[in-house]
């Protein structure tokens, strides 16, 4: 069975089909400016669990980013529901440790945001955030974006 048919785009890189519904709205540069606010707001928080949701939710925002610049629309109707983290695979491949990385705490930020207490560490967010700030700075960059890091200087809240 061939594999999904792909355009190249302006600068020689491959550009892969994704389903139109799941292409985000924003341009990349919206969307990793959200990035970079809501990995100043985790670094701000303090309840672990919110610090941790926080930064996975700004590390989605990066990953969206990604989709926004390399994806093109793929015709036809809906297919099942993907994760960011699975669509960044396809347009990003580069991008695969990170997105495994991230797909892994996925659960943990769901239980976190419901509430369940007690399900992350305050090391297990400061962690979190740090990679966060890599991977957005790693999107930056394969974007051809510059990076300017927001927690230079800044002490993770305790």
């Amino acid at each position: 069975m061939p594999g999904p048919r792909s355009a190249t785009d302006q600068d020689g890189r491959q550009e892969l089909p994704v389903p139109a519904h799941a292409l985000p709205h924003r341009s990349p540069r919206e969307l990793l400016s959200l990035a970079r606010q809501g990995l100043e707001e985790a670094a701000e928080t303090r309840k672990d669990g919110l610090r941790y949701a926080t930064a996975h939710l700004a590390a989605l925002r990066a990953a969206a980013a990604v989709l926004a610049a390399r994806a093109r629309p793929a015709p036809g109707r809906r297919s099942r529901l993907t994760s960011v983290w699975e669509l960044l695979v396809l347009v990003a491949p580069e991008l695969s440790e990170w997105s495994s990385f991230f797909a892994a705490g996925a659960s943990k930020r769901a239980a976190a945001e419901a509430g369940i207490p007690r399900v992350v560490t305050a090391r297990e967010a400061d962690d979190l955030i740090r990679s966060a700030e890599q991977f957005i700075a790693v999107v930056e960059v394969a974007l051809g974006l510059s990076y300017q890091s927001l927690l230079d200087g800044r002490r993770l809240a305790s």
